[in-house]
C-alpha cells in the first residue's frame, strides 16, 4: 500500500526560493538563530538535510570567501566547531558533514552570501526517500531543534 508522505513547508522553497527580499544571513529570521558573535551568525538552515542542519556564516555581507577577514575566519571556524560540539549535546550524531557551496554551480542557493553547512549524520539516516521519493524526512519539528540548539548554545 502507498503512503502519502506531506512536507508542507518544501512548497514555500520550491516556489519562491529565487524571490527573498532580503539576505537570511544578514537579516536572520528569530525563530532559526541559534548562536554567533559579533562577525558571524549561525542560523539553522529552513529547508534542512537533517535535523539540526546549522548554517555559519559571516555577518558581513559577502560572496567571496578568498575575502574573508582573519578574523571572519577564524569566527566562523570557532562556531562551526561550537555548533559541532551542540549538536553533539543535543543529538549525539554519528558523524558530520561540513560543506561550502561557492556559486549557484556548485550548489549555493544563495550565492551572494558564503555559508557553510553543518549536517549531522546517523548511521542509517538515508533510505530510499530521497533517491525513489525526491523526499527528505526530517524527524523534528525545526521550533524544537531551535529551542535545544539555543539551550546549549547558550551555556
Amino acid at each position: 500500500m502507498t503512503r502519502p508522505l506531506w512536507a508542507p513547508w518544501r512548497l514555500e522553497y520550491v516556489q519562491h526560493a529565487d524571490e527573498l527580499d532580503h539576505c537570511i544571513f544578514c537579516e536572520p529570521e528569530a525563530e532559526l538563530l541559534v548562536g554567533g558573535d559579533d562577525l558571524t551568525v549561525v542560523v539553522l538552515n529552513k529547508f534542512p538535510y537533517a535535523a539540526g542542519h546549522l548554517l555559519v556564516a559571516p555577518r558581513r555581507h559577502t560572496a567571496d570567501f578568498a575575502g574573508l577577514s582573519p578574523g571572519e575566519a577564524a569566527s566562523i571556524h570557532a562556531l562551526a566547531s561550537a555548533g559541532l560540539a551542540a549538536l553533539t549535546t543535543a543529538y549525539a550524531p554519528h558523524g558530520f558533514n561540513l560543506g561550502w557551496n561557492i556559486g549557484r554551480v556548485a550548489g549555493a542557493g544563495i550565492e551572494d552570501h558564503i555559508h557553510l553547512h553543518v549536517v549531522p549524520r546517523w548511521n542509517g539516516d538515508t533510505n530510499f526517500m530521497p533517491v525513489l521519493g525526491q523526499t527528505k524526512v526530517i524527524p523534528e519539528a525545526i521550533e524544537e531543534t531551535a529551542r535545544k540548539l539555543r539551550e546549549v548554545f547558550a551555556s
